[in-house]
């Protein structure tokens, strides 16, 4: 039963910064080891192109989206320790393979954005389970808090003993990040060092912010834009990536 609780080269990387903004590659330096950056290869650049042009149909978005997803996805796989299993080919030779360690993983999606997540992560791991953190920031208030409220959890019962994939595919502030991990560590022992998070695009901002408070935890980001407006979005960003993916875009 579950649970309940109610590489850094750069085809365009950036130069110089706003004072008191880091660029790319001073927030890479800052968290060596911890912060993975995909290589910014050409094919990249074109298809943050598409999912970045507000004028992409929901479509053309879900599809490129997620050979994005599928990208960020393979670069996490490839942090998951592995152990020796040998198989015989249909010549009768021993291949010396691996597979991954005994320990396996879970896929925990920050609702609703992350739940985006899920179907490239099914396919690319047969058989994972997925859990559920649903953290909400207050749009409305004055200041514009980066601080976001914990609303709903639900996880496989065994998520302490696993690694986690937590998935969002934007980093903004980075405070329903740090909700939804406090949340892993504080309601369900979690290891800090066991969570991989996963984001298409993040700001420094975020990053810094979330990495400060949890340095053993990997991240592994398709791109690390410019800044944050004066709403907390990100700059130049692709929009809400929730609503484009799953078609809620107001009229």
């Amino acid at each position: 039963m579950a649970s309940e609780r109610v590489t850094t080269s750069a085809t365009h990387m950036r130069g110089a910064s706003p004072a008191g903004r880091e660029t790319t590659m001073q927030i890479l330096n800052m968290f060596p080891g911890h912060l993975h950056l995909l290589p910014q290869t050409p094919q990249l650049h074109f298809l943050f192109t598409v999912i970045r042009n507000v004028e992409t149909q929901r479509t053309d978005f879900v599809f490129y989206s997620e050979r994005i997803m599928r990208l960020i996805l393979e670069a996490a796989l490839c942090m998951i320790p592995v152990e020796p299993f040998n198989v015989v080919t249909p010549t009768g030779a021993v291949y010396k393979g691996v597979r991954p360690d005994d320990r396996g993983i879970i896929g925990v999606s920050i609702m609703r954005a992350g739940e985006s997540m899920e179907r490239v992560l099914r396919e690319m791991c047969r058989g994972v389970r997925i859990g559920k953190i649903l953290v909400q920031r207050d749009e409305a208030s004055a200041d514009k808090s980066p601080d976001a409220r914990f609303s709903y959890s639900k996880m496989p019962k065994d998520v302490a003993s696993r690694r986690v994939l937590l998935l969002d595919p934007m980093c903004a502030t980075g405070g329903s990040a740090i909700k939804a991990t406090e949340i892993l560590i504080n309601e369900y022992d979690v290891l800090e060092e066991n969570i991989i998070f996963l984001n298409l695009v993040s700001a420094p901002a975020g990053i810094k912010r979330y990495l400060s408070r949890f340095p053993k935890i990997q991240i592994v980001t398709a791109a690390i834009d410019d800044d944050l407006d004066e709403n907390m979005y990100i700059l130049p960003g692709l929009g809400d990536f929730g609503d484009r993916y799953f078609g809620t875009i107001a009229d």
